[in-house]
């Protein structure tokens, strides 16, 4: 599906949006729910990873199929490795098997876990024999994807003697990882991060609890970017959120204030408010290390306003959907923009024009066309593959649409 998208008549917006419920708590507590049944989610997430997790947290023997969600992919590998008895394929996209699962698999494998690799060493598909896992301590790099570590915490509890998990090296991602200990300890379960060591201890048993998971701050971004481009005084009211997120990407409230938009808190909802312009060819400099899900956002916001700017901390983005990075230098570099990217860095230059009824291609990555959806209040522009958005934010159209930006079809 390609759409074609345009501005609204005015850029000066007033309304209100409900997101569902963040994939990443979702995906977390879906996980510990199959462990422990007495607990009750509400407000989970409607996007394709959150299903796709579901179906597959359902599967005894066979194939499990997770598509592109990469999150399941990592979740689901440790939690079958340790359910004695369940015997899966775990593969997906053809893009997942280029995705490294190796740290994961040699992690558990220390553990006792009996995986084999189906095709390439290092990459999915996988063949997983599910087992009882006694042994207890093991260390993986910190600067790898928080969700390899997340994986193991979040199995951990169920393991006959816990883990006891160490670290080597800077961590990144913390927000991540703290978000998992912290569901854990909603669910009652015991434990620690004191340095470079994570220690979680076993439980059989959780009493019955009803679990609500907030709304994604990953999504809530892109209502951010419209509102940075948008005019002084517009007002966008986003439910339901936390001032006390558990979501990393919650510091986009504290980021923006860069692009002119202030964050109140009321009750469950937040108030996005566009208070100043900001000069064209003004700057901004952040380290995403430990939110780097809102870099591409973040990106386009700066070439929407003319801004240039250095986001350092992305080394993960290259094993993500796509390589993020040399995703969003060819398209911004397609509307004008002068970007350089490294492994890990990007750099843009302040830009003084857009070009029109540009398309940008998706690569199969949801956040590469609810980024750039935005640059429609600047200049018209085409989104090609605009379904993709279904994996982690199925209404977002509709949701642009109620924000009266022009989307048809084309």
């Amino acid at each position: 599906m390609r759409l074609h998208l345009s501005a609204p008549a005015s850029h000066k917006i007033r309304t209100s949006i409900k997101i569902t419920g963040s994939k990443s708590e979702s995906n977390r507590l879906l996980l510990l729910q199959a462990l422990y049944p007495n607990i009750e989610i509400s407000n989970i997430s409607n996007s394709d990873d959150a299903q796709v997790m579901q179906q597959g947290l359902k599967i005894s023997h066979g194939e499990v199929d997770i598509h592109h969600a990469g999150t399941a992919m990592r979740f689901l590998t440790a939690y079958f490795s340790s359910q004695e008895g369940k015997e899966v394929v775990l593969t997906g996209s053809q893009r997942m098997t280029e995705r490294p699962i190796k740290v994961l698999v040699e992690a558990l494998q220390s553990l006792g876990a009996d995986i084999s690799y189906v095709k390439n060493e290092g990459y999915p598909p996988i063949k997983i024999k599910g087992k009882t896992l006694e042994r207890h301590k093991v260390s993986l790099p910190a600067d790898i994807s928080s969700q390899y570590i997340s994986a193991l915490l979040l199995t951990a509890p169920s393991l006959k003697n816990g883990l006891e998990l160490e670290l080597i090296g800077k961590i990144t991602s913390v927000p991540y990882i703290k978000m998992t200990l912290a569901l854990l300890s909603q669910a009652g379960i015991e434990n620690s991060f004191e340095g470079n060591t994570i220690v979680v201890k076993p439980k059989t048993l959780v009493p019955e609890m009803k679990m609500v998971v907030e709304s994604d701050w990953s999504s809530a971004s892109y209502f951010y970017s419209i509102v940075a481009l948008c005019e002084v005084g517009t007002e966008i009211i986003l439910s339901s959120y936390k001032k006390d997120s558990l979501q990393g990407d919650s510091v986009l409230a504290g980021i923006y204030t860069q692009f002119g938009v202030e964050t109140l808190f009321e009750g469950h909802e937040i108030c996005l408010k566009k208070v100043k312009e900001i000069a064209k060819g003004s700057s901004v400099s952040l380290d995403l290390a430990n939110a780097p899900d809102i870099a591409q956002t973040i990106a386009v916001t700066c070439f929407g306003l003319g801004m240039s700017c250095h986001l350092e901390g992305l080394h993960t983005l290259k094993i993500k959907e796509t390589d993020r990075l040399e995703a969003l230098k060819t398209e911004l570099s397609k509307l004008g923009a002068s970007i350089a990217v490294t492994n890990k860095s990007l750099t843009l230059k302040a830009s003084r024009e857009i070009r029109k009824d540009v398309a940008i291609d998706t690569y199969n990555d949801h956040r590469m066309a609810m980024a750039f959806a935005p640059l429609a209040l600047k200049q018209d522009l085409f989104i090609n593959d605009a379904e993709v958005v279904s994996k982690s934010y199925p209404d977002f159209w509709n949701d642009l649409k109620k924000l009266l930006f022009g989307i048809k079809e084309s």
